[in-house]
This record gives structure tokens, C-alpha cells and sequence, in this order.
């Protein structure tokens, strides 16, 4: 994690130039990602026991260059670089998680992310979310607007003004029923518990920061989660949500926020919803 200050940058948010530096950036990391992918997985365990791979720290190493050029004075909390998870940290910030879903990767599927969000006052106001073995880019290049668009790993990196972007919006649910999307590996009684409660017309699986995509792009319309997750994890995919039209809510209905040092930038049990919840 890079040294805080506790001044936020007076300039808004440049958007349009952040999609395109990162954009870039996504396309680079994944290409590393999947090139560890074919070439074979060596896993380390770090001090909680969860793995991290090479991948993790070359895909990371990308991104933080990519991020030092854009906004050299912006901290940054990453993954793999945060060794210190209480530090104070400044209004402004960003969150990195070079490779969500590492579990998956190691298994060989293919429902793993890179992750990129700027942090502003607690909210995720910009998102990027990349699964580079799904081809699949979902960001939000301007305020209020997510969208997504096909886009091939490249060491060369990638303009945003050359795809093909299509917008994101999170869907009303059908009078049948919620369509729920829960985790491939931590699935809990909890979970469970939690949806033995609504109307369930279906269900599916996914892994990493998918899952909220899932409801930005009206594909289901809520994910329950209860066990742990780490703020890196799901920043990005927040951010892209919200500018769908979707939220993120705690268990007592409050607006999941970020930057929470005193809880060691761990989020609390949390429910992702489509549209439905956001505009109730």
C-alpha cells in the first residue's frame, strides 16, 4: 500500500482518461494472467492461508505502473502490496485486486477478474472488471454509465475508443420470482438461510466479481453474501452495479462503504440487488 495523504485531490475524477490508461492496463495484466494460466500454476499460501501465484504479483505489478503514471499522488491499496491494512487512508483512493477469484484460476475455470476502482469519500465512483479468459470488460467511463465490451488479452494493451462498448443496466425482476447468483466456493448455511427467505424463481453459481456483473447486466437480480470478502474484491464490480443501477447494501439495508481500516478493510455480510432494490 502506498504512503497515504489526507488530501484529497481538489481536481474532479478525469474519467474518460482513466478508462483509457487502465483499459490498457486491464488488457496487459490479463494477458499475463493467461499466459501463467497455460504455462502451468505454481501456488504459495500467504499468512491467512488463501494461495496467491505469480500471476497475482506480475498482473499486480502492471496495474500499479499504470496507476503511478495516471494519478502519481492518488494512494493506492492493493492486494498483494496492502501489508498494512489499519494505516488511515486519504478521501480519494484506489482499490486493486490484480487477480479475484484465484481459487478459480488454479482450477483451471475460467471465472476469474482483474479488478481497478477509484474510491472517493467512501463510495466506489469508478470501476473496471476484466476476465480476461472470458474476453469479457466491464467499466463505468463516465459518471452514471456502465458498460461492457469483448476484449481480447494483449501485451500490447487495448484502446477503449476502439471496441465496441454496450451499455449495462440492471433489470426489473419478472413476477415469477428473483433469479440469484451465489458463489462457486463459498457457499454458506447462511447464504441459504438468506435466500430460503425470497421468492427464487432460479438460480446459478459464479466466481470473483462476476457474480456482480451478473446483475449490472440484468442477468440476475441478487447476490447474497455472507461470508468473508476482502473490500479489493468487490469495489470494481460495485462500481460498475451502481452506475447500472443496482446496489450494494449491508445486512441492515445501509449502503455497503469503503475504506474501513478499523475492520482491517474487510466488508460485513452483504446483498448485491438489480434494480428492484435500488430504486425501492
Amino acid at each position: 500500500m502506498s504512503a497515504p495523504t489526507h488530501t484529497t485531490a481538489a481536481r474532479p475524477f478525469d474519467f474518460a482518461t482513466a478508462s483509457e490508461a487502465l483499459v490498457d492496463a486491464a488488457a496487459r495484466a490479463g494477458a499475463c494472467i493467461m499466459q501463467h494460466y497455460a504455462q502451468g500454476v505454481v501456488v504459495e499460501r500467504k499468512r491467512d492461508a488463501s494461495p496467491v501465484t505469480e500471476a497475482d504479483r506480475d498482473a499486480e505489478a502492471i496495474i500499479l505502473e499504470a496507476l503511478h503514471r495516471l494519478a502519481p499522488s492518488v494512494s493506492v491499496v492493493s492486494e498483494e502490496a496492502a501489508a498494512d491494512r489499519t494505516l488511515p487512508l486519504p478521501d480519494r483512493f484506489f482499490l486493486v485486486d490484480p487477480l479475484d477469484g484465484t481459487k478459480e484460476f488454479i482450477n483451471k475455470r475460467s471465472d476469474f477478474t482483474v479488478n481497478i476502482a477509484l474510491i472517493e469519500d467512501g463510495v466506489p465512483r469508478f470501476g473496471i472488471v476484466y476476465a480476461p479468459a472470458k474476453r469479457l470488460l466491464a467499466l463505468t467511463p463516465k459518471e452514471g454509465l456502465a458498460v461492457e465490451a469483448e476484449l481480447e488479452p494483449s501485451k500490447a494493451g487495448a484502446r477503449l475508443a476502439e471496441l465496441s462498448c454496450r451499455p449495462l443496466q440492471a433489470r426489473l425482476p419478472g413476477g415469477e420470482g428473483l433469479v440469484a447468483v451465489v458463489s462457486h466456493s463459498h457457499l454458506d448455511p447462511g447464504t441459504e438461510a438468506f435466500l430460503a427467505k425470497l421468492k427464487i424463481a432460479a438460480r446459478s453459481s459464479a466466481g470473483s466479481s462476476l457474480k456482480l456483473l451478473m446483475l449490472a447486466r440484468g442477468d440476475a437480480d441478487v447476490y447474497p453474501r455472507l461470508a468473508p470478502t476482502m473490500e479489493w474484491d468487490i469495489a470494481a464490480g460495485h462500481a460498475v452495479l451502481a452506475a447500472a443501477g443496482g446496489a450494494v447494501v449491508d445486512e441492515e439495508g445501509q449502503p455497503l462503504r469503503y475504506g474501513k481500516t478499523a475492520q482491517g478493510l474487510r466488508n460485513p455480510s452483504f446483498i448485491a440487488w438489480g434494480l428492484r432494490e435500488a430504486s425501492a
